[in-house]
């Protein structure tokens, strides 16, 4: 005999959207330039894993260019690291940010990015763009310097 599949709604799987900042407003920090959002990286990143294992990050922004945090979206291996998109976004869309900066180390010190990480930016722009988030800028940081897409040509805005 097949036990009745009925369910009670009240026990069903509450679904609760919640952000919390710590900052009221007025003191989150401004970012406006690659240099200012590199300089804020580098105070979140492991610098004993900086040179060892590559690591991806997204930063938040609100429509303001306030920061309202820094994700570590993933870690990877001293080669490369793989984006889970769907995190990165579910992210996004949870702390309601309009705008982000993406960035990622090379272990080895390279700064120029790979065609991997040109490829990853672009299809993330056109995710971004269905989304009405706007990619403000990919950095690939070393412990030493960064290299920016934006300020060296690689438009992010999708058309």
């Amino acid at each position: 005999m097949e036990k009745s599949r009925e369910f009670d709604v009240n026990r069903i799987t509450e679904v609760e959207l919640l952000y919390r900042n710590p900052l009221t407003p007025s003191q989150r920090p401004v970012v406006r330039s690659a240099k200012e959002a590199y300089e804020l990286f580098m105070k979140n990143w492991d610098m004993d894993k900086i040179e060892i294992q590559e690591e991806f990050k997204v930063m938040l922004l609100n429509r303001s260019c306030k920061v309202l945090g820094i994700f570590t979206l993933a870690l990877g291996g001293p080669n490369s690291v793989v984006v889970d998109r769907k995190l990165l976004f579910a992210t996004v869309l949870k702390a309601n940010a309009g705008r982000i900066i993406l960035a990622h180390n090379h272990p080895s010190g390279a700064y120029i990015p790979s065609t991997e990480d040109v490829a990853l930016t672009s299809s993330l722009a056109l995710a971004a763009k269905t989304l009405d988030i706007q990619i403000e800028d990919h950095l690939i940081v070393t412990r030493e310097t960064y290299y920016s897409f934006k300020d060296n040509g690689i438009d992010l805005v999708i058309t």
